[in-house]
């Protein structure tokens, strides 16, 4: 018998937490509800989940910083996450999203609602799961080579899930390093936003529209903290975006 899919609910409002739970046991799912932060962490320290659900306004720890915490722990990074919030505000989203986060849902919801985006989210992630344990043409390379530039700007490590950029290590969030290993492997290559959702988060129609640009600004932030007078990623308006193929062989 398939075991249940257990989802990390971090809710500090115990009415929506007990209609969430309902509806997600209901639905096939173990839920585990956490009211505070620090006993969140130490669920997911005990088990990691298939999924979270992160209330923003927690009592203990802002649901953002809580959702970084959550990343660095072991196995976190391959976590999907949903935020919660009371708050509807663009500002919010675009930073849940530049977080990396899965998807992002302002009260009040549908419980139904959230339960299919749940389920999107975890099929999701199945399919790219699935692509990348698939051996690829790249896979097949040494890891301390790159196939694709000839020089030692970009190396890409595919059985880590690690890109170093001019022999700096980047710190990479799971959809980052997609991004980044499409746009290496093809420099030159102009990937729309539409072809970037389909490759990396596996189904343009269930993400947003401004998930493309938010981690390509913070790809850019992190390119930038290694060589600040470079712009690695070109910007194609209105078309997407393509890696530079004219950067230096060297820092200077």
């Amino acid at each position: 018998m398939a075991l249940k899919p257990r989802i990390l609910l971090v809710e500090d409002e115990s009415g929506i937490a007990d209609t969430l739970q309902y509806v997600l046991a209901t639905d096939g799912f173990t839920p585990v509800w956490c009211s505070t932060a620090e006993e969140a962490i130490r669920q997911f320290q005990a088990e990691p989940p298939a999924l979270a659900v992160l209330d923003v306004g927690l009592p203990d720890l802002n649901g953002f910083e809580l959702f970084r915490r959550l990343q660095a722990l072991p196995g976190g990074s391959q976590v999907p996450m949903v935020f919660l919030t009371a708050r509807s505000d663009e500002i919010d989203r675009v930073v849940g999203l530049e977080l990396g986060a899965d998807d992002y849902i302002a009260k009040p919801f549908s419980p139904r609602e959230l339960v299919a985006r749940v389920r999107t989210i975890l099929r999701r992630s199945a399919r790219v799961g699935v692509v990348a344990a698939a051996p690829t043409p790249m896979a097949q390379v040494p890891v301390t080579l790159s196939a694709v530039c000839t020089r030692a700007i970009w190396l890409l490590d595919e059985e880590r899930h690690q890109i170093r950029f001019y022999g700096r290590l980047l710190e990479l969030s799971r959809y980052e390093y997609g991004v980044l290993r499409l746009l290496v492997q093809k420099p030159g290559r102009v990937f729309t936003r539409d072809e970037l959702l389909l490759t990396v988060w596996g189904d343009d129609n269930d993400s947003f529209d401004r998930t493309v640009d938010a981690h390509i600004k913070t790809l850019r932030a992190k390119l930038k903290q290694v060589a600040p007078a470079l712009e690695p990623i070109r910007t194609l308006r209105g078309t997407g975006y393509a890696l530079s193929e004219t950067l230096p062989e060297t820092l200077s």
